[in-house]
């Protein structure tokens, strides 16, 4: 496999510009501070093939769905993460030569990630017809002043001396690329040269979504003195253009300050005054005390949620990779936002909201975050409860549906079989208030706002079903399940397993719930029966020749083999295949059964499990970033060592190794917790709480079964663990330690162990 990018256990490093592969280098070096981010766009310009990529949290635009066939119950609009105002623009001349690498002459080229802080560096010699210039950018977006973006720019003549000329630039003439092509959705509001700010505002559209004012400022300086240098305006752009004369050998340093306020923190006719008061804020100290105090909050991050591995540096680069990543996304700063499935790294499904959170990131948020990050999440759903509402009444059923896409709790996916068949969201939603309930003992969720989102969920699901006279069974026809690559299909086991369950929960939750949330919800004596009924009586398809829990009830009636059997020029098939022949194969998108089966581990038997693996893991393709991870945490359990840790290479290097051959889109982001899934429930066998149980897990139900890789000489990480730290260390032997915290006992491959915080700490 090619890979564009070294191995190196803490960067993210490449010393080649290959124009064919620009974009999946603008993905993988793109950074964010979950306010915003922005793709590894050059500053100075590029005039080849890219995509200019800056986008703000909770900025979108809501634009009309379109459709062949209009269907009752379509969202009105398809939300998008529109492309925001680009604000790094540093255009270069060099004694009147442009520097521009998709046509310039250079060398030493050298493009840098630092992992440690979300540093991004970038290094080139330009060899200009008159002179020869080292320049280097850093960057980074503050985590202490959220709105703020820091570029430094370093040119040092090597050959004579030479007269750069710098026009730093902000660009609100900027178009989406994934959808709507090269329309714009920012209308200007003004610029103002003495304050060096422009001022946007997001069209305005037919379906009541509030329009988006931003308002950018920038400053130049050289350490503490500010350069005015020439300001230009023209609609909807400014520019600050200073000329600096570089003596040979004598390095010149430029800064470029960026202050970015929305209307979503700022009325608009106060973002000036913010903004200028934010700008002095920031620079009462250096760029290299800006990062120091940004890099210390790193440092905590790091500090908490390290997975250190010995022995694999491949293996290494990949979970680190993906844990910056991540957090450069989301951090719970904002209980408004959400983790979008590309963050901040491209356009593609509209940096929306989708079931991945639930599904794939509370699991491992809960152990690898305070735990005020994980409250933020299920907070963001309670939040948009009224959305879920009206989402249901759109399909003329009661209770709440969650959205599949959203921005604002109502559903704005233009897919039918999304819209009105993926309604397994709703489970996830439901399934991560008894994960952040059972692994952190605070009830205090599920007893108030929790309740509420789990009755909503329940009574969608009553009326959801239907109940078959025929079996003597309630059923769920005409849905699509986690398998993505087959729709309309009835009775999908997943789907009918995880609303049986919502209704177990639920039921066993609400008398314990806040007396006045209870009488709130006024839950009837019948509808507790009635929901009690479809639980003693769902329908769940099996065959029990084959020991398999069925994938819905027609799935054994197709040509079933082997994804092996896929001649590898047609993969991926969803670049191959048109969607009727993909739909109409055995072939699987990601886990189905084998989600259920990791959800309610508990619930099944060794032999249930590994009987389903052995059937459903070879009809897997893989195809989607969700997959791998909650296989390699299932082949992990069954001892299949050798599987797992394959799966986990797949599941943590998806996009450094551009496995799908789709990262140049953007960065799959909320499958990036798959790498410390694996690691942490599979080779080390976290488990907790008892999900059959529905009780709040007592701290002896913690337990940990691991194992290591043969490929690796040893690992080890930290979680937190209702007010403890615990580090778990896993070489020859393994040893589980209590860092802070009262004490407790743990089960370590199925003995006790009780840990106390060592004097000698």
């Amino acid at each position: 496999m090619k890979r564009i990018f070294e191995i190196d256990p803490w960067l993210v490093q490449s010393h080649q510009l290959n124009p064919n592969e620009k974009r999946l280098q603008e993905s993988m070096t793109a950074i964010g501070n979950g306010y915003m981010g922005l793709r590894g766009n050059f500053e100075e310009g590029y005039s080849g093939d890219h995509l200019q990529g800056t986008y703000l949290g909770g900025v979108w635009f809501p634009d009309k769905t379109v459709v062949g066939w209009w269907k009752n119950g379509y969202p009105d609009y398809f939300g998008k993460a529109i492309n925001a105002p680009s604000f790094i623009g540093m255009a270069l001349t060099v004694n009147g030569e442009r520097v521009d690498l998709a046509t310039s002459v250079y060398r030493d080229f050298t493009l840098t990630l630092d992992l440690h802080q979300g540093l991004l560096t970038r290094s080139f010699v330009f060899e200009g017809k008159k002179a020869t210039v080292r320049f280097t950018f850093k960057r980074f977006l503050s985590n202490v002043i959220k709105e703020a973006a820091l570029v430094q720019l370093t040119a040092e003549s090597l050959v004579g001396p030479a007269e750069l000329t710098v026009a730093a630039q902000l660009d609100g003439n900027v178009t989406n690329e994934d959808s709507n092509y090269d329309e714009r959705f920012w209308a200007p509001q003004g610029e103002n040269a003495a304050a060096g700010t422009i001022q946007l505002q997001t069209k305005p559209n037919p379906f009541g979504v509030p329009q988006f004012t931003v308002l950018l400022k920038q400053s130049l300086r050289q350490g503490a003195t500010l350069l005015p240098g020439t300001v230009t305006t023209s609609t909807g752009q400014l520019t600050s253009t200073v000329t600096l004369p570089l003596a040979p050998n004598v390095p010149v340093q430029l800064e470029k300050d960026v202050i970015v306020v929305t209307s979503r923190d700022v009325a608009p006719e106060a973002q000036a005054e913010a903004a200028a008061e934010l700008m002095t804020q920031l620079q009462g100290q250096s760029f290299a005390a800006q990062l120091a105090a940004h890099t210390a909050l790193w440092a905590k991050r790091w500090a908490q949620s390290d997975v250190v591995i010995e022995g694999d540096d491949a293996a290494q680069q990949g979970i680190r990779f993906n844990l910056a990543q991540l957090f450069m996304t989301y951090y719970g700063d904002d209980k408004r936002l959400n983790v979008g499935p590309k963050g901040f790294t491209g356009e593609k499904y509209g940096g929306a909201t989708y079931w991945d959170t639930e599904a794939y990131v509370v699991p491992m948020y809960v152990a690898a975050t305070p735990p005020a990050v994980t409250r933020a999440l299920l907070q963001y759903r309670h939040d948009q409860l009224p959305g879920a509402y009206h989402n249901a009444q759109q399909q003329g059923l009661k209770g709440a549906l969650f959205p599949m896409v959203t921005f604002n709790g109502i559903e704005c996916h233009n897919e039918w079989e999304i819209t009105f068949e993926e309604l397994h969201r709703n489970a996830a939603v439901a399934f991560a208030i008894y994960q952040y309930t059972a692994y952190t003992g605070d009830e205090s969720y599920v007893n108030h706002d929790g309740m509420e989102v789990l009755v909503g969920i329940s009574r969608f699901w009553a009326d959801r079903v239907h109940f078959s006279k025929r079996a003597g069974k309630y059923m769920i026809h005409g849905v699509t399940g986690p398998n993505e690559y087959e729709n309309n299909v009835n009775n999908n086991w997943y789907t009918n397993t995880m609303a049986a369950w919502c209704l177990e929960y639920t039921l066993a939750r609400l008398p314990k719930a806040d007396a006045a949330i209870q009488a709130k919800l006024a839950v009837s004596a019948a509808e507790q029966r009635q929901w009690q009924d479809i639980i003693d009586h769902m329908y769940y398809p099996e065959d029990k020749k084959l020991g398999i829990f069925v994938q819905h009830d027609t799935f054994l009636d197709k040509d079933l083999r082997p994804a092996s059997s896929i001649p590898a020029d047609q993969r991926p098939i969803n670049q191959h295949w048109s969607w009727d022949r993909i739909l109409r194969s055995p072939f699987i998108k990601q886990a189905d059964v084998l989600q259920g089966l990791y959800f309610l581990n508990n619930r099944f038997t060794r032999e249930q499990k590994e009987r389903n693996f052995d059937f459903y893991e070879p009809l897997t393709v893989h195809e989607s970033s969700l997959s791998a991870s909650i296989h390699a945490v299932l082949a992990a359990e069954l001892g299949k060592q050798d599987k797992a840790v394959e799966l986990y290479q797949r599941t943590a290097r998806l996009d450094l190794d551009n496995y799908n051959n789709d990262t140049a889109d953007g960065l799959h982001i909320t499958s990036m917790t798959g790498g410390w899934l694996a690691i942490v429930q599979g080779f080390a066998g976290m488990r907790y709480g008892q999900p059959q149980h529905l009780e709040v897990s007592d701290h002896d139900q913690l337990r940990f079964d691991p194992f290591l890789p043969k490929q690796w000489q040893g690992y080890q990480f930290r979680i937190n663990y209702r007010g403890r730290v615990i580090q778990v260390a896993v070489g020859k032997t393994v040893a589980v330690t209590l860092l802070a915290g009262p004490p407790l006992t743990v089960m370590v491959a199925g003995q006790p162990q009780h840990l106390e915080v060592s004097a000698h700490a």
